[in-house]
């Protein structure tokens, strides 16, 4: 068969997000996908692992779909589960148009594991369905949900007060690295290392480096701690010689490390060397210093906290 011919697989997503953080996510969600959707759901023929994203709840991969839930049960008795026991989710679509109550819903998941040829499990299966309600229709698929691991990261040895929250870190480097394979990232002012942790344990190719020697014995451990393996080292960000195809940069702000705007720019020209893509993390308006240094603005987005406000740019 022709690979135009073959049927691509259709991928539903829903989103949950901190109001302050609608903006980041929507920078990710264009990262990740090439489009934003301006609902909490998604649907894309981009598959992506729903534990990467700190704002993806949950993936739905479809394999049937009808008018009505009635077309839909006819079609689902066509699964194989070869022996496979399973059971069945009602996802929520989050809008205005979910008016199904809690019995109406499970009501619907024992009406589609009837009409599934298996053996149900409601503690173990082998295997997850999710249905769902969307665009006026009814849909069957896989069902993965997502596990909070930037979450667990909250707990490392080591902490700045000042430092990315780990939710934030995770989003930011799905922004700077949306398909990891053959990706050499780096994190030239790693500092304690949240994105560091984040970028490992995603499987991606990144080292950091932090020109503070009192730092990186923390940043080392925090990465140990969670039975990871990375590079760090001793360098500041001017004297960086290897090529990279993204670097992230939280710019220094805090009273420790207060750098001048003529600094800023000199980091940044440093970065515009040694790697061909940049997104920079910061509390300051640097536009004209990202265009002195010889970068172009591609996006952008906003991360709040309270009054604190912070930038999330992608430069190249």
């Amino acid at each position: 068969m022709d690979s135009k011919d073959q049927k691509l697989t259709t991928y539903i997503y829903t989103f949950a997000f901190p109001e302050d953080e609608r903006s980041l996510c929507a920078l990710e969600m264009r990262s990740l996908f090439g489009v934003e959707s301006q609902s909490n759901i998604l649907e894309s023929y981009v598959k992506i692992d729903p534990t990467r994203s700190p704002f993806i709840k949950e993936r739905l991969s479809v394999m049937y779909k009808g008018e009505t839930l009635q077309d839909l049960l006819i079609k689902i008795e066509a699964v194989q589960l070869d022996g496979a026991t399973f059971k069945v989710i009602y996802v929520k679509n989050g809008g205005l148009t979910e008016k199904e109550g809690y019995e109406k819903r499970r009501t619907i998941e024992r009406e589609i594991g009837l009409h599934i040829n298996g053996d149900a499990d409601f503690q173990h299966p082998d295997r997850l369905f999710g249905v769902m309600n969307i665009n006026g229709g009814w849909v069957l698929g896989e069902y993965v949900k997502s596990e909070p691991v930037w979450f667990q990261h909250q707990k490392k040895p080591h902490s700045y007060s000042t430092a990315l929250n780990t939710r934030v870190a995770r989003a930011v480097v799905n922004i700077a690295v949306p398909k990891p394979g053959g990706i050499k990232a780096i994190d030239p002012c790693c500092g304690i290392g949240t994105v560091l942790v984040e970028a490992l344990s995603m499987g991606i190719d990144i080292v950091g480096s932090d020109r503070n020697h009192l730092i990186l014995p923390g940043a080392r451990e925090n990465i140990a701690h969670f039975g990871l393996t990375g590079e760090v080292n001793l360098a500041d960000i001017r004297d960086i010689t290897n090529h990279y195809d993204v670097a992230i940069i939280d710019l220094p702000y805090n009273l420790c490390s207060v750098i001048t705007p003529e600094e800023q720019l000199e980091m940044l020209q440093s970065a515009r060397r040694f790697s061909q893509k940049v997104v920079v993390v910061t509390v300051e308006p640097i536009d004209d210093i990202l265009k002195n240094a010889g970068f172009a603005i591609i996006d952008r987005a906003v991360a709040k906290k309270g009054l604190f406000t912070r930038e999330v740019i992608v430069c190249k």
